[in-house]
């Protein structure tokens, strides 16, 4: 399976690009070459190969979840730009 210059054509309209025929031309060799290449995956027998979404495993590395003390309500916001009946505030984002 090859990519025709009608293709490539249709790809570069997408990419909203303006090819000159010699361009068109050379990305229509390059792209086959790249298929030409992927293709060679066809030959791999993969029947004893289990699915994976990662070639290699991946393991979520979390801290343990444990209560430590935290700014007091008054410390926090005394690094407030602004402060309301005990809470930051900030500019409307909304009317």
């Amino acid at each position: 399976m090859g990519i025709s210059i009608k293709q490539v054509e249709h790809v570069a309209k997408l990419a909203r690009l303006a090819l000159t025929d010699d361009e068109k031309a050379t990305f229509n060799e390059q792209l086959n070459a790249i298929l030409q290449y992927a293709s060679k995956l066809d030959e791999l027998d993969t029947e004893a190969v289990e699915p994976t979404s990662h070639a290699m495993p991946l393991y979520n590395v979390l801290r343990e979840d444990v209560v430590r003390p935290s700014l007091s309500i008054a410390q926090v916001l005394l690094n407030a730009p602004d402060e309301e009946d005990g809470q930051i505030k900030v500019p409307a984002v909304m009317e």
